[in-house]
C-alpha cells in the first residue's frame, strides 16, 4: 500500500476519511472538526448524540433564547414542587389559630386543595398574588446561569 500498485495515494482525496468532509449518514470527523453550535457543554449536550433536543427548540440556534427557556423550565419545576407540597402538607398539619379574624375563619375550617379558594377572603387571595408578584419582580434576578439566583 505504498501507492505504487494503486497509483499515488496523496492525490486520492475522494474518501470521506481523507477529505475531511462529513458523510451525511455518519460523522467520521474528529471532535475538533465538527461545526460549533453554541450549545457545547450545556446540560443535554453529551456524546455520542450531541445536544438532545427532540422537540426542536434549538433550531433557531439562539443561545440566549435557549438559556431563557432553561431558566423558565427550572422555575416552573420549582413552582410545581411547592404546589405539590401545598397539596400534601395540609393533609397532615394545619396551623393553629385564625386565617382571618374579621371573617372568623380558622385554619382548621379551610378545606384542602382548590376548595380552599371558595372559603378564603378575596383580600387573602389578593395578598398571595401581591407577594408572588413582589418576589418575581424584585427578588428573582437572573445571574447568567439558568436556575442560579445568586444564593
Amino acid at each position: 500500500l505504498t501507492g505504487s500498485a494503486w497509483g499515488d495515494w496523496a492525490l486520492y482525496d475522494a474518501s470521506p476519511l481523507r477529505s475531511l468532509k462529513s458523510d451525511p449518514g455518519f460523522n467520521t470527523l474528529p471532535e475538533w472538526d465538527r461545526p460549533k453550535n453554541g450549545f457545547e457543554g450545556l446540560v443535554g449536550d453529551q456524546p455520542p448524540l450531541g445536544l438532545w433536543d427532540p422537540l426542536g427548540f434549538t433550531k433557531d440556534r439562539d443561545v440566549e433564547k435557549f438559556k431563557r427557556r432553561r431558566e423558565i423550565e427550572l422555575k416552573h419545576g420549582r413552582v410545581a414542587m411547592f404546589a405539590t407540597m401545598g397539596y400534601i402538607a395540609p393533609e397532615y398539619y394545619k396551623f393553629p389559630g385564625y386565617l382571618s379574624t374579621s371573617a372568623g375563619l380558622k385554619f382548621v375550617d379551610v378545606p384542602n386543595g382548590l376548595k380552599a379558594l371558595s372559603v378564603m377572603p378575596t383580600a387573602g387571595i389578593a395578598q398571595f398574588f401581591a407577594f408572588i408578584g413582589f418576589i418575581e419582580l424584585s427578588y428573582n434576578k437572573s445571574y447568567g446561569e439558568p436556575g442560579n439566583y445568586g444564593k
